[in-house]
């Protein structure tokens, strides 16, 4: 089929190169523009660019795609259908009506729960017990369209949000080549989303990321790894009097410790690196210091004094 493909950060690499290997004619890729980055912010392309870029395939970078211009060229592909997988910008109906068959998306969440920018991590965070990723064909509103073909994955007090992002990333591919070959054959069919059970999933705000350690330990883990790596929950460290530290915690889990008693909410408990959260605790597994790479707790406490006792903030 000829397909334009529609996606930037990472997680939508793995569907590129899928369908790119099964024979499909990748006629343009449409990502997000260069952005700075680095010390020297140099303009940096994004992963799906860079795929498209070392296949010879066309790229496009529109800021926007309302304009007669944006319609006009991606009329010109005359593509089949468009993929699109975490691409960013909002497609307009002039656009959606395009291709013959409309454009499909990967969308990681078992819809209609957690529609919006964030399903990875809101499921984690909300304590789900399980995720997927679905082929929608995309319509007007929000995460509103018709789905089809879905997997499921379980999400465990160990799933971190790049664990989840990465378990969803290679399992689209696999769907996004299943659909397309079905949608070759005619099979490919659609039902309408249930009116039940509507979630949005609001884009994560860095002010979010702060720990509160007054949240029983079952929600705190959660949060952690709701957030990890990107942009990853922290907490602060004295580590000297009126000097705070701040540090990234990425990896926790439940600590079988009875820490009620033993001090208030973020008191370390033991050498171990055991918190106490508002009820029962936590024991840090990898931590981030900042301008650090990440590490491990063995790791960071030879470098740190961390003491019974203290406390993070």
């Amino acid at each position: 089929m000829r397909v334009i493909f529609m996606g930037t950060p990472d997680f939508a690499v793995p569907a590129l190169t899928a369908l790119i290997g099964q024979g499909h004619d990748i006629v343009a890729v449409y990502t997000r523009e260069p952005k700075p980055a680095g010390r020297g912010m140099e303009l940096k392309i994004s992963p799906v660019h860079d795929c498209a870029a070392k296949f010879g395939i066309p790229v496009h970078t529109p800021k926007s795609l309302r304009s007669e211009e944006a319609l006009n060229l991606f009329a010109s592909h005359n593509a089949d259908v468009a993929v699109v997988a975490a691409y960013g910008l909002i497609l307009p109906p002039a656009i959606l009506a395009v291709p013959e068959f409309g454009c499909v998306n990967l969308h990681g969440s078992l819809l209609p729960r957690w529609r919006g920018a964030a399903p990875i991590q809101r499921a984690i965070m909300a304590g789900d017990s399980q995720s997927g990723i679905m082929v929608m064909q995309m319509e007007a509103g929000l995460d509103t369209g018709p789905v089809s073909l879905a997997e499921t994955v379980p999400i465990t007090d160990t799933t971190t949000a790049q664990d989840l992002h990465d378990q969803l990333s290679a399992l689209g591919a696999d769907l996004i080549v299943r659909a397309l070959a079905a949608l070759e054959r005619g099979s490919l069919h659609f039902e309408p989303q249930a009116d039940e059970g509507v979630v949005y999933a609001a884009k994560i705000d860095k002010a979010e990321a702060k720990i509160d350690w007054s949240r029983p330990a079952a929600r705190v883990l959660r949060h952690i790894h709701s957030l990890s790596p990107f942009p990853g929950a922290f907490c602060q460290l004295e580590i000297a009097p009126d000097t705070l530290e701040r540090l990234k915690i990425l990896r926790v889990r439940q600590a079988d410790i009875k820490a009620e008693g033993q001090g208030p909410a973020g008191t370390v408990l033991d050498e171990a690196l055991t918190i106490a959260c508002g009820s029962g605790a936590i024991q840090v597994q990898f931590v981030q210091r900042a301008g650090k790479a990440p590490m491990s707790r063995d790791e960071f406490l030879r470098g740190s004094k961390v003491l019974k006792g203290m406390r993070l903030l």
